[in-house]
């Protein structure tokens, strides 16, 4: 059992850590229906014109997509960052294969102007 405490106060610690910091202000929030103008809709301090559900251009929608690009190669490159003495040729030639499969997707986007600013 005790090699499992460790585990066991994780499971216990993780939730409170970050459910405490969710909670603490409740019991200090005001009553948000005292202001009125915190209730009244704004842009930027000026009133709201157009609609709030027009079509927004493809490429707004491009930035957040190229974004995610380097996010795997972040989360897989972590598992690299061993000494160079315990990785196998599999663990490293993977890695440079994954890195490869990244780098062409990357001359690709940028070959097609899908990142340009128009």
């Amino acid at each position: 059992m005790s090699e499992f405490s460790p585990i066991f106060i994780y499971l216990v610690m993780s939730p409170l850590v970050s459910l405490i910091p969710l909670g603490l202000p409740f019991p200090f929030a005001s009553n948000s229906s005292t202001y009125p103008e915190k209730l009244s809709a704004h842009e930027c301090g000026s009133d709201p014109s157009g609609d709030a559900r027009s079509r927004f251009d493809i490429r707004f929608y491009l930035v957040p997509i190229l974004f995610i690009i380097p996010d795997p190669e972040v989360t897989f490159s972590s598992p690299w960052a061993v000494p160079p003495n315990k990785i196998d040729p599999f663990g490293s030639w993977s890695m440079m294969a994954f890195l490869l499969i990244l780098t062409i997707g990357s001359l690709y986007e940028w070959k097609r102007g899908a990142s340009d600013r128009e």
